[in-house]
């Protein structure tokens, strides 16, 4: 296990009080083993790095093992590409499960075998009613269910419908194989649940060897028990379900005796954490893919730009707890705000060009100014800045007739150019039709150059800049929330509170010249504009594409500093 994915100083949650309760009483001969068990049926999102860390984090801390295992029982919705992407993103946010690789196909003669056993002890049966009826004999939360009509058949007769049903014999839908509990338990979970179902499918694994499949329920306390998994870490959904896992632990022969624990779910604001919903997104072209910058995914947030650290960070700070509760998206905002102020080299970039023509600078001249990546982190260095006649600044950073208090150029007005000069604003040049402003035409003061001897005179307004004549084009996509809705899952149709303006793209931002050769995925800092990172699918040489990861605009700490005071 690697010693990224939880700080050894990871505070002492209820999780981690119940593993070290158990070691000190020798259970388990004191040995922790774990695992996290995704289905493939679709990429992993931001509450499955709050799972892995907890996983990951308790094997690496009490020195035991933590499995990655697909609960690959469901073949209609899986997929390898899902598969690969799980291992790729896991491994990004630091897990290492080394050769504790598994998958629920790798058990599936044994789960079956399992079943039969349950047959022969009458404690299973075939049952023909189709789902809807057997949803409607279920009962309800104060009336107990209705027995099946076949819930009487020998087990010999049990036993060879259920191998007729692995021989595809029968169709999908004409027969399950349940347990044999109480239709009456207070818990509806223990009312004859499903063990397994008629599914003609392709198996991503197995292929066509199967046409019946063990329901999750079934086959996971199973798969815990052949792996010798001490603590099987569920989220709190599945805490009704915890008397059925026992149940199948004690009423079969398993090589070891897991135990089950729940915690709550992330739930984060402006955002769904239902695959299903997510693939939805995907499958009706609200998103561009899994990986969408705007996607609550692990991939989508790589792509965007956040750092296997910021959201291990994230995980730690809003901890592990037995309720659920939301999360402000804010929270995770601050944490790569934090991890990339010290890291990201600052650079300046202008999302939306306005000309500036120093009129008193000699024309043809260009002088290289020093400048550095980031006064936090000396250690990144400096860099060449060209500085001309003719530049590009921003357009919200002028302002024909501003208000009281605009500390940005206006006309008869000065400002300080980042490491350059103080330049003061002499005339516009406007478009004839519109009267937009085309060009600002200012004057400067060369006694001002950052860092000179001279440079003492102080101005209010300092604007970031590029040199015309250097700059390099790029697209920049600047991303809002997926949804409008604080919580969409409350709505009747969550997708009707899809944002339309979360994403924005600009196809004429002029970059400073040092960007040229950004790598994909480099992250750096546009003064005042936000954290921006180097798109990694469609950025190119010819057509750099530039993501803002985040603004610099901290609400979460302004919560923080707001409590504290």
């Amino acid at each position: 296990m690697t010693d990224v994915i939880q700080k050894p100083e990871a505070p002492l949650n209820f999780i981690r009080a119940i593993v070290e309760a158990d070691i000190k009483a020798g259970k388990n001969g004191g040995r922790v083993q774990t695992r996290f068990p995704p289905e493939p049926n679709g990429y992993l999102h931001i509450g499955h790095a709050k799972s892995i860390c907890l996983n990951f984090g308790i094997a690496r801390d009490y020195n035991g093992v933590c499995s990655l295992r697909f609960d690959d029982t469901n073949p209609s919705k899986e997929e390898v590409e899902y598969v690969e992407s799980i291992e790729e993103d896991a491994r990004w946010l630091g897990a290492d499960w080394g050769a504790n690789r598994f998958f629920a196909s790798d058990y599936f003669e044994r789960i079956y075998a399992c079943a039969e056993r349950l047959i022969e002890m009458g404690k299973a049966y075939v049952d023909d009613q189709s789902a809807e009826q057997i949803r409607e004999n279920r009962g309800t939360l104060t009336a107990p269910g209705v027995n099946s009509p076949w819930r009487e058949r020998t087990p010999e007769e049990n036993l060879d419908l259920f191998r007729r049903m692995r021989a595809g014999e029968f169709e999908e839908g004409s027969r399950v194989l349940r347990a044999k509990i109480d239709m009456a338990a207070a818990n509806v979970v223990m009312r004859d649940p499903a063990l397994y179902r008629i599914k003609k499918a392709h198996h991503h694994r197995t292929g066509d060897a199967w046409c019946i499949y063990p329901m999750y329920d079934f086959a996971h306390g199973y798969e815990d028990a052949i792996e010798g998994i001490t603590h099987s870490i569920c989220t709190l959904e599945f805490e009704d379900h915890r008397p059925l896992y026992d149940w199948f632990i004690e009423n079969v022969s398993v090589p070891s005796r897991p135990r089950q624990f729940e915690f709550a779910r992330l739930n984060l604001t402006y955002t769904v954490m239902s695959k299903r919903k997510l693939r939805m997104l995907v499958e009706e072209g609200f998103v561009s893919g899994w990986d969408d910058p705007r996607m609550p995914t692990i991939s989508g947030l790589r792509r965007r730009g956040y750092t296997p650290e910021s959201i291990r960070d994230f995980c730690d700070r809003i901890g592990v707890a037995k309720s659920n509760s939301m999360v402000d998206i804010a929270m995770l905002e601050h944490c790569i705000r934090e991890d990339l102020n010290d890291s990201a080299p600052r650079v300046m970039g202008v999302l939306k060009p306005l000309k500036l023509v120093i009129d008193n600078y000699p024309e043809g001249r260009v002088e290289e100014l020093e400048a550095e990546y980031n006064p936090e982190n000396p250690g990144l260095g400096w860099r060449k800045l060209p500085f001309s006649r003719e530049l590009y600044i921003e357009q919200e950073d002028f302002m024909e007739n501003p208000p009281k208090k605009f500390f940005r150029l206006a006309p008869g007005q000065e400002v300080r150019l980042k490491n350059a000069y103080i330049i003061r604003c002499e005339s516009v040049v406007k478009d004839e039709k519109s009267g937009a402003v085309l060009e600002v035409h200012c004057t400067y003061d060369p006694e001002t150059k950052s860092g000179s001897a001279a440079s003492s005179r102080k101005v209010k307004g300092t604007l970031h800049w590029v040199s015309a004549g250097h700059a390099m084009s790029a697209e920049v996509r600047l991303y809002d929330h997926l949804f409008l809705k604080e919580n969409p899952d409350e709505e009747k149709d969550f997708k009707a509170c899809v944002n339309p303006d979360s994403l924005t793209r600009l196809t004429s931002c002029m970059l400073e010249r040092s960007l040229s050769e950004a790598a994909p995925g480099s992250r750096y800092q546009f003064l005042r504009n936000g954290f921006f990172c180097v798109d990694t699918v469609d950025s190119t040489k010819t057509k750099p594409v530039f993501n803002r990861i985040v603004s610099l605009k901290d609400t979460w700490a302004k919560i923080q500093k707001a409590r504290q005071d």
